[in-house]
C-alpha cells in the first residue's frame, strides 16, 4: 500500500464462516463522550441515516430499468476521483504514498473513501492519517483535500475539498439493505493506477461477513460481494447499481496468492453503513459504536439436534470478555470444545442468544447487525437459552474501542 505498492490491500483467501468476534461495534474513540442511558424494549428500526444537509446532492437516479455500463461512465465518473495519500513531505523521495480512489457525495465538496486509503490503519500499532491528501478528477485536474474523520471498523473515510475551482459532480448514494444477488453492477476507480477505469459484473452474495482490514478481531457485517474485477487502487470507489446509485464502497479482494494481481472476490462497504459513519463524522467528530464484549458462533438445526439444545436457531456464547458489559450481565461462555459434523473445536456449554429486544436472532451476524443500531450506554435486553429454558440479560452497553498492541 505504501511506496511502490500503491492501492488497495489485499487478503489473503480465508474461510469466512466460524466464530465471530462480537464485541460490538465500530468507533475510532478519539474523544470521551457522556451520553444518556436509554432503556431500549421495542424491536430496533434498521432504517438508513439521515445524512446532515450539506452531506446530500440533488442528483437523481439514472432513468429506465435496463443496466447500461456506457451511460453510467458517463454519468458517474466525473464524480469518481483518485486519491493520493503522502505520509511525510510531498517533495521528498523518501515519502510514503498511498493511492486509492473515491467519489464526491455533496456539492460541499465532501468525498467519500475507505479510512485504508488516508491513514495506515492495518499496517501496526497506531493509526497516523497521511499529512497531505490531493485528489485528482477525471479530466486530470488536482486539488487538496483535508481529512474530515475515519471509521476504521467499517473502513469508511471522509474528506473534504479546500479551495478548488473543479465543477464537482456528486454520485448519488442508495440504500444496500435492497440489493439482490444477481443484479449488475458497475465499478469505477483507479485500479493499479490506472484511473477513471470501469469495470462490470453481478453482487454475487450479500450480508457477508468480513475480518475488517484496518482492525484486528472484528468484522464488517453486510459487506457485498461482487465478481466486477477490482484490484490495487479500486479501494474507496463506488459500487454503482444499474440506476447509477452507490450501493457500496470498494474495498477489499481476496484472492489465492494473496498478491491482488489474479482473479479473487471483490468486496464491498455496504453504503447503509457508510452513511451512519457519515452523519457522526459530521455531528460529533467520531464515530461510536456499542460493545456488547463475546464471541459467538452460529448454531444451526443440525447442531442443534446434534448437540441436543431445545432451540434451532441463535448465536451460541463461546466466550465472555472478563470485564465487559456482557460479564456485567452475567453471560455464561462455553465450557468445552466438541468435534461434531466435520467441525473441530466447536465451543459448546455456553448461552445462546436468540433475541434481542425482542428482534430474533437467528445467527451469530445477527447480534452484530443489531446491537450495530444502538448506542453506547443504551441498555438492550437479550433473550438466552440456558440449561433448556429462556431467560432475559439486560446489558449496559459500553463503547467499542481499537485494540493497541
Amino acid at each position: 500500500m505504501r511506496a511502490g505498492q500503491l492501492g488497495a490491500v489485499t487478503l489473503v483467501a480465508a474461510v469466512l464462516g466460524g466464530a465471530a468476534a462480537l464485541a460490538i461495534g465500530k468507533g475510532a474513540g478519539w474523544f470521551d463522550e457522556q451520553t444518556r442511558t436509554v432503556v431500549v424494549n421495542a424491536n430496533t428500526p434498521t432504517t438508513s441515516a439521515a445524512l446532515p444537509a450539506n452531506a446530500k446532492s440533488n442528483v437523481s437516479p439514472l432513468p429506465g430499468k435496463g443496466f447500461s455500463p456506457e451511460r453510467i461512465f458517463a454519468q458517474r465518473s466525473p464524480g469518481v476521483v483518485t486519491i493520493f495519500a503522502y505520509f511525510g513531505d510531498p517533495s521528498s523521495q523518501a515519502t510514503e504514498i498511498s493511492q486509492g480512489s473515491g467519489f464526491v457525495i455533496s456539492p460541499k465538496g465532501y468525498i467519500l473513501t475507505n479510512s485504508h486509503v488516508i491513514t495506515n490503519a492495518g499496517e501496526g500499532a497506531g493509526v497516523k492519517p497521511a499529512k497531505h491528501l490531493y485528489v485528482e478528477f477525471a479530466d486530470g485536474d488536482r486539488a487538496e483535500a483535508k481529512i474530515v474523520g475515519w471509521d476504521l471498523f467499517d473502513d469508511v473515510g471522509l474528506l473534504r475539498l479546500g479551495s478548488s475551482q473543479q465543477r464537482l459532480t456528486p454520485v448519488p448514494l442508495g440504500e444496500s439493505k435492497s440489493v439482490a444477488v444477481g443484479e449488475p453492477v458497475a465499478a469505477i476507480g483507479s485500479p493499479l493506477g490506472n484511473e477513471n477505469s470501469l469495470a462490470v459484473g453481478v453482487v454475487s452474495a450479500i450480508h457477508r461477513s468480513i475480518d475488517a482490514i484496518t482492525v484486528q478481531k472484528y468484522k464488517v457485517v453486510d459487506a457485498i460481494q461482487t465478481d466486477a474485477p477490482i484490484t490495487h487502487g479500486n479501494s474507496g470507489g463506488p459500487l454503482l447499481d444499474a440506476r447509477g446509485r452507490v450501493i457500496g464502497i470498494n474495498a477489499q479482494i481476496r484472492s489465492q496468492s494473496g498478491n491482488g494481481n489474479d482473479s479473487g472476490v471483490g468486496f464491498a462497504v455496504p453504503i447503509d453503513a457508510a452513511k451512519r459513519s457519515v452523519q457522526q463524522l459530521l455531528e460529533k467528530g467520531r464515530v461510536t459504536y456499542a460493545y456488547v464484549g463475546i464471541q459467538t458462533d452460529d448454531l444451526t438445526p443440525s447442531l442443534a439436534r446434534a448437540l441436543h439444545y431445545p432451540v434451532d436457531h441463535g448465536a451460541l456464547v463461546v466466550q465472555v470478555e472478563p470485564g465487559s458489559p456482557a460479564a456485567h450481565a452475567g453471560f455464561h461462555g462455553g465450557n468445552s470444545e466438541v468435534d461434531v459434523l466435520g467441525i473441530q473445536g466447536l465451543v459448546t456449554g455456553g448461552d445462546v442468544i436468540v433475541a434481542i429486544n425482542g428482534t430474533p436472532v437467528a445467527r451469530a451476524d445477527d447480534v452484530v447487525r443489531t446491537v450495530s443500531a444502538l448506542k453506547p450506554k443504551d441498555v438492550a435486553v437479550f433473550t438466552v437459552v440456558r440449561g433448556g429454558h429462556k431467560q432475559k440479560l439486560a446489558v449496559t452497553l459500553g463503547e467499542r474501542r481499537v485494540p493497541t498492541g
